[in-house]
């Protein structure tokens, strides 16, 4: 086993930018709002990119490999995370995503709860974290009457800002922002407002699983310095983790037998060495950490966040 590497999943959006291009040069024509790098979906699979594996579609692989590549713990009938990059020329629709038990009885679908990382925000960059000031009757209302941007709570990010977004919270990500989301293995999105783009919303089904009580918080755990890094646990719920590793000359990991890890770089670059592989990673890039790789070093100056599954 070694640090797999996936071909980037573009895709052109509406709302989607060239912002990628800054830090990569395999973009596709067109608006690319998203680029799925760790994804094993009926939506979009990745097929391997580097290495011995080079060319295998990510379902396949488990399949040949199974519990040694997710680990003992995790279930291999469906990979239960997906990272993506998302950048943004324009706003996203205003939406929300149902939770486990509502996606199942409505759906046949798992829920799907996310975090955001922010990469990079051009000055006043601004996300919608939840709603404010309202019932469900009064945000029913106003989806009907246009008014929907008075209850949304808006507030301005930069570069480094993490925010969880919980199942149930109604949320948007603005213009000039590249994101790092990690997130539950499901593509269940329910739009409650579009800004006059005539494209589908959903208003039955989003007011049926918004929880106007979720709050949202600017998450930054505690930092622990150690000889060449530092590391904080950004969040951990029942669905996955991450942690923050700020790396200044090298840090020593060693993967879990129970559960894959997925290291996505923000900033910097470096390389991750081990027993008969060197790979390089850089801004951008996603590698999936096999649960039985063992001892690995990262060394270089970067920022990686670390996400696995919460087991």
């Amino acid at each position: 086993m070694y640090p797999i590497k996936f071909q980037n999943l573009y895709y052109d959006k509406i709302w989607g930018g060239r912002d990628l291009e800054s830090f990569r040069d395999n973009l596709p024509k067109g608006n690319i709002g998203e680029s799925w790098d760790i994804a094993c979906h009926p939506n979009g699979t990745g097929i391997v990119e580097n290495g011995a594996y080079k060319g295998t579609r990510f379902d396949d692989l488990v399949k040949k490999y199974g519990n040694s590549l997710v680990g003992t713990k995790v279930n291999i009938e469906r990979f239960p995370l997906l990272v993506k990059l998302v950048n943004t020329r324009e706003k996203l629709s205003v939406q929300v995503h149902p939770g486990d038990e509502y996606a199942a009885k409505y759906e046949g679908d798992y829920g799907k709860t996310e975090a955001w990382y922010v990469i990079d925000a051009k000055p006043g960059a601004t996300l919608i974290v939840g709603t404010k000031d309202c019932t469900k009757e009064q945000f029913e209302v106003a989806i009907k009457s246009g008014e929907v941007e008075t209850y949304l709570n808006k507030i301005e990010v930069v570069k480094g800002d993490c925010f969880l977004i919980n199942s149930g919270l109604v949320h948007a990500i603005c213009e000039g922002i590249i994101v790092a989301e990690i997130q539950q293995n499901s593509d269940l999105t329910y739009r409650v407002y579009d800004y006059g783009r005539p494209r589908e919303i959903h208003v039955e089904k989003a007011l049926g699983v918004i929880n106007f009580d979720l709050q949202c918080e600017n998450l930054k755990g505690k930092e622990v310095v150690f000889d060449g890094y530092k590391k904080s646990l950004l969040c951990e719920n029942e669905y996955f983790g991450i942690e923050k590793i700020i790396i200044e000359k090298s840090v020593e990991e060693n993967s879990n037998k129970e559960k894959f890890d997925i290291l996505t770089c923000v900033d910097g670059e470096g390389i991750i060495e081990g027993k008969g592989y060197t790979e390089k990673i850089k801004m951008g890039d996603s590698y999936l950490i096999p649960a039985t790789l063992g001892k690995y070093e990262i060394k270089g100056q970067l920022i990686l966040l670390k996400s696995y599954p919460v087991i």
